[in-house]
């Protein structure tokens, strides 16, 4: 990372943050503290690092060490304590929620465990609506919505209601509805956690094929050691504290 001259930093304006060309997420010095009613918990104590387009991370640790809040403030859903995050070239902190959620809406796709679909509409409508809220005429997102479905092996579902669908099915639309403004970076927080090994195995490999279509970068936080493998890169978080891993599914993360 490019250390700032003295006439680098003469020039610029208080509080802004010089950032790396060329990469989508770029995190430095990250902290998280949480107060409790006993001692301050410190979630992150100091996270570096960098992700380029197209890339995927897999990021593993065990249960309470930083991984889903690294993840909520990449997508500017929680705000460090101290440090800087940049999403493709954008500084993070400081924004105000309406700059944060314009943010989102232009660069972040989210997966989440359990799905979180809107049970009162249909697959077409969950996948349509991201587009329509982001400004998007309603044909062209509905177009697209088709295309995602398509894509994602749900064509014939998007009359269908979600509640009828297999949770296989439900992650895949899931998955469709983060992708519906075309993402720079895509956030997966444990994907697969809620399905059997072979429906996961079978959401892995379709994300990987998103990457493969459509070069999205992606995040995705894991305690499976054999989804981790899927990535090209792994990167586990103990004690607050970000590692690079042996990129292999055996006894390097066994235990994590």
């Amino acid at each position: 990372m490019a250390t700032d001259t003295v006439g680098d930093i003469a020039g610029k304006s208080v509080g802004e943050v010089a950032t790396t060309p060329g990469l989508v997420v770029e995190t430095r010095g990250l902290r998280k503290t949480f107060e409790s009613e006993g001692a301050p918990v410190r979630a992150l104590r100091g996270v570096d690092f960098t992700m380029t387009p197209g890339e995927f991370v897999a990021v593993m640790g065990p249960s309470g060490c930083g991984k889903s809040t690294l993840l909520n403030i990449v997508a500017g859903l929680d705000t460090p304590t101290d440090g800087d995050v940049c999403l493709a070239g954008e500084p993070l902190v400081g924004k105000t929620e309406y700059e944060l959620a314009i943010m989102r809406r232009r660069h972040i796709g989210i997966v989440f465990q359990f799905f979180n679909l809107l049970e009162g509409m249909s697959v077409l409508e969950n996948v349509t609506l991201p587009a329509v809220i982001a400004g998007a005429p309603r044909k062209r997102a509905e177009t697209r919505a088709r295309d995602l479905l398509d894509l994602l092996g749900l064509g014939d579902k998007a009359k269908d209601a979600p509640g009828v669908l297999s949770g296989g099915q439900r992650q895949r639309l899931a998955i469709a509805r983060a992708l519906a403004n075309e993402p720079t970076l895509l956030l997966a927080d444990e994907p697969t956690g809620a399905l059997d090994t072979a429906t996961g195995e079978q959401i892995v490999e379709l994300i990987e094929s998103v990457r493969a279509q459509r070069g999205t970068t992606i995040v995705l936080v894991t305690n499976d050691p054999e989804v981790a493998g899927a990535a090209d890169r792994i990167l586990l978080i103990r004690d607050g504290r970000i590692e690079e891993a042996p990129h292999s599914s055996g006894t390097a993360m066994s235990g994590v």
